[in-house]
């Protein structure tokens, strides 16, 4: 298990877990990075990261990325 930061770009990744505070899982949940879900790094832009998850394209910044285990 490593935090969605370190995943390769183009890559299927399995979402292991959702960390942080409450209020930052709930965030997180709602925009659809939930256990189970498939997410994967389309490109990353000075530090943050331009994920797909649900077939739609999200921008995270490295801190939510670090949350994120897969």
């Amino acid at each position: 298990m490593m935090p969605l930061g370190f995943a390769t770009t183009g890559e299927d990744n399995v979402i292991q877990r959702v960390g942080g505070n409450p209020e930052m899982k709930k965030h997180l949940e709602d925009m659809g990075f939930v256990t189970g879900g498939i997410v994967r790094v389309v490109a990353e832009m000075g530090g943050n990261l331009i994920v797909d998850v649900k077939d739609t394209r999200i921008a995270i910044s490295r801190e939510m990325a670090q949350k994120i285990m897969i």
